[in-house]
């Protein structure tokens, strides 16, 4: 039997990466981790894609970095939220409120 599909769903992956650092600031490493803990399994996040991601929420003025030592002492880029990122979450939580709702009145509807 194929296992299930852990791949982030498309389109969603900033949402996950703005959500996950309104929470606290984390390096690349642990945002993807957080993730996965979270969706417990459900979402595992390729670090190219993540990579690519932090870079261009990065450039949208959504994120800030700075280079700091890890809890293991080594050196890794922290993220955290701007105000910006935080307005750019609660839009694409509502938007994203407004999809699944849709959805599930689509999977609710009988011919």
């Amino acid at each position: 039997m194929d296992e299930p599909n852990t791949d982030v769903i498309q389109g969603t992956l900033d949402l996950l990466i703005l959500k996950t650092l309104s929470l606290q600031s984390q390096h690349g490493f642990g945002i993807a981790r957080r993730i996965e803990q979270i969706s417990r399994g459900v979402f595992k996040v390729n670090p190219g894609s993540l990579l690519t991601a932090l870079q261009r929420l990065e450039r949208a003025g959504w994120l800030d970095a700075e280079w700091r030592q890890t809890e293991n002492a080594r050196r890794a880029k922290y993220y955290s939220l701007t105000r910006a990122g935080r307005r750019q979450l609660d839009l694409e939580t509502t938007d994203w409120t407004r999809r699944v709702s849709a959805v599930a009145r689509l999977l609710r509807s009988e011919a």
